[in-house]
């Protein structure tokens, strides 16, 4: 949620991210709420007159006072009512604005317009025509999609033998290398109520592939990012308690649209999938340098890995509402001879946890909302399928990365589970 001090104090800054984000609608939203806002203030003050007269009143008994005091009640409630319908469509347009975004992101009409950061490691060229990573899994007994598809419908998986520890040897090495980095491994709780998710993000952004339980004030999550933000809602935390680093381990649950044929047997485009998320809350002066940080971690992981790939600075037309500024990490798919989106490193800056009433005491007692950022360290079913394909050989047989090996109980090849 935006400051309503920036609103006021300087729209232009305000109008001039929504021009960049192609936001036409919500641009024209920004004039009424300074209108409203106007209107609520001079409202508010009128009120707050009519309140001291009350008070004045209420010290004398006498009959004529008596009269005046009804008439300044029923004032003071038609008042009080305007304020309430001024103040509930001000909170609407607050809730809605995006965030600011950063001068470093590119200008952009859509996702073919994010600009390139960098790449690294030699992209594989295969002598041979690399399976698709769900058929190979198949072939191999590492995966069974038509017995999942059965029981629970498309975009669901069994994951069987060394692939169940592959995906279980992923965490692991994500997670090592983050408590190397001082950050505290959390298991969140799966679902959460709406309350909080709205002041976690927009659930327009979200709502549409959520999942939520029937008759009951709970979602299933989208990403451990959204209950570890609303791990600390409506607290008062101490400057000394900064940076609150945490790897989030959980399932993941989306009512992600999966496109016809082999994608509804693979692993890309699924419902269910585990995820290792850094997530950080930080002094504002720290917020750049954990952007960069978290972005770090990530490429490390996927560097351990051998897996070839890029880092996309994300424009301002394909950029989500609460994040400031974000990169993609992409990682090569040999067969589909491009890079696939493995992880996203989002900073909200203070959007989030203003929404969530999230707040530090700095030293000298004043107080200050905290700054918010999260970053997939390893999303399992995405990096899955690129090891499938990156390490996939000539006999059909799957070499097991260097990196995993010690979580694999020393095996360096998967030759088959059946």
């Amino acid at each position: 949620m935006l400051d309503i001090n920036i609103i006021r104090e300087n729209p232009k800054l305000v109008e001039e991210s929504l021009r960049k984000r192609q936001d036409k609608e919500k641009l024209a939203w920004v004039k009424d709420l300074i209108e409203k806002d106007q209107q609520w203030r001079k409202l508010k003050q009128k009120t707050d007159r009519l309140r001291q007269q009350m008070n004045g009143l209420s010290k004398s008994f006498s009959k004529e006072n008596l009269d005046d005091a009804k008439k300044l009640s029923a004032d003071i409630k038609e008042k009080e009512a305007e304020l309430a319908k001024l103040k509930g469509k001000i909170s609407f347009y607050l809730m809605r604005l995006p965030n600011i975004l950063h001068e470093s992101v590119p200008r952009g009409k859509d996702d073919s317009e994010n600009k390139l950061v960098r790449k690294w490691g030699k992209p594989a060229k295969p002598s041979f025509e690399v399976k698709h990573h769900g058929k190979i899994a198949v072939e191999l007994g590492l995966a069974d999609f038509e017995r999942a598809v059965k029981i629970s419908g498309n975009g669901f998986f069994f994951l069987k033998g060394a692939l169940a520890l592959l995906d279980l040897s992923l965490q692991r090495l994500a997670l090592d290398l983050l408590v190397k980095d001082g950050f505290t491994p959390i298991q969140p709780p799966f679902l959460m109520r709406r309350k909080p998710y709205e002041g976690v993000t927009d659930l327009a952004d979200f709502e549409d592939v959520m999942y939520k339980a029937e008759n009951e004030d709970l979602y299933l999550i989208a990403t451990s990012e959204h209950p570890m933000a609303a791990m600390y809602l409506g607290e008062l935390l101490e400057e000394k308690a900064l940076p609150i680093a945490m790897a989030g381990v959980s399932s993941c649950f989306r009512r992600e649209a999966g496109k016809h044929g082999l994608d509804e047997r693979g692993l890309f485009r699924v419902h269910q999938f585990n995820k290792v998320e850094q997530f950080v809350f930080c002094k504002p002066s720290e917020s750049w340098k954990w952007h960069e940080r978290l972005l770090k971690n990530a490429e490390t992981l996927l560097k351990k890995l051998e897996i070839p790939y890029n880092v996309t600075n994300i424009c301002t037309g394909d950029i989500g509402t609460v994040a400031a500024k974000k990169y993609d990490v992409n990682g090569w798919s040999p067969r589909g001879k491009k890079y696939i989106e493995l992880m996203s490193c989002t900073n909200c800056t203070d959007y989030q946890a203003r929404r969530l009433g999230i707040r530090f005491r700095k030293k000298d007692g004043s107080k200050e909302i905290v700054h918010t950022l999260n970053c997939t360290m390893v999303a399992s079913t995405r990096t899955l399928q690129c090891i499938l394909e990156n390490y996939q050989t000539k006999a059909g047989t799957i070499k097991v990365p260097k990196a995993l090996q010690p979580y694999m109980g020393g095996l360096k090849e998967i030759k088959g589970n059946k």
